[in-house]
């Protein structure tokens, strides 16, 4: 894994931590008198500043007041929220069904000019058939949402393709071979798939890379990851959803996908391998 959620979390969290201690300090005074101005016991101020607890906005209001530091509030708490967006668990994510979950990321998409997607088990969301989508979403309700709403869902991922052909965007898509024999639905679909992969990657500004079957690879499969612009990498692991922005945690996910890209075969040789996977189908 190029960088964990726990890893990543951790650093933001401390970071956060690390300001909140440097203004008591500033303010020259003690965690039990911080405590005390605050109406705490001293515990919960030691393991704030140690980020062994993440606080409440609340908490920050009154850590700021008893420093003398009120103009520090904002930006603190805009902190914290940073930190509460960059991973978020599935189940408050998907809380009222798929849909919103679909249409949330829209936004992104459409402020993004250079996507870059790495896949090891399926196709990436935008280059899916409506087939396949379906097949993916009803998989993911089954297991883990109460709602019904994989019909709206599948629309709204639909929709959300027409960023492919709007704009100057460039995508670079890659996938592990072994997807190509591996789907949750039945032939026909997996089929379909792949007939819908040979038509997308001839397009101008789409680049659909397939790393083949060998011994001795460079790389070991990872996390299925995305990259927007130099911006954001998004994450998408078994209990929920990680954000990345630091500028040094986009760059270990973007060197990952050049490597990863090296290993991959394009054009002609990338045609043939999911060719030969369509005839197995059939």
């Amino acid at each position: 894994m190029a960088v964990s959620s726990s890893s990543s979390v951790q650093a933001a969290r401390q970071a956060l931590a690390d300001r909140l201690r440097e203004l008591c300090q500033d303010a020259g005074m003690e965690g039990k008198q911080l405590a005390a101005a605050c109406g705490w016991h001293p515990s919960k101020v030691s393991r704030i500043s140690t980020a062994k607890a993440t606080p409440s906005a609340d908490d920050i209001r009154a850590w700021c007041r008893a420093c003398g530091r009120d103009d520090q509030t904002d930006d603190l708490i805009a902190s914290l929220r940073a930190v509460e967006g960059m991973w978020v668990q599935w189940h408050r994510m998907e809380r009222t069904g798929l849909r919103r979950a679909q249409e949330s990321v829209l936004p992104l998409y459409e402020r993004t000019t250079r996507f870059r997607a790495y896949s090891p088990n399926f196709v990436p969301g935008l280059i899916q058939t409506g087939g396949y989508t379906e097949d993916v979403l009803r998989a993911v309700q089954r297991r883990r949402v109460a709602v019904d709403d994989v019909a709206d869902a599948v629309a709204a991922r639909m929709e959300r393709q027409r960023v492919i052909h709007e704009g100057r965007r460039r995508f670079a898509f890659l996938v592990e071979e072994s997807f190509l024999n591996n789907g949750l639905g039945d032939a026909d679909t997996q089929a379909e798939q792949l007939d819908h992969l040979l038509v997308v990657g001839a397009l101008p500004n789409v680049s659909v890379g397939v790393i083949p079957h060998r011994l001795g690879r460079e790389r070991m499969p990872v996390e299925g990851f995305w990259i927007y612009d130099t911006a954001q990498v998004n994450v998408e692991l078994v209990s929920g959803y990680l954000t990345l922005t630091q500028p040094s945690e986009v760059k270990a996910y973007a060197d990952t996908f050049a490597t990863l890209a090296d290993m991959a075969v394009y054009g002609t040789k990338a045609r043939a391998l999911i060719s030969r996977a369509l005839e197995t189908l059939r």
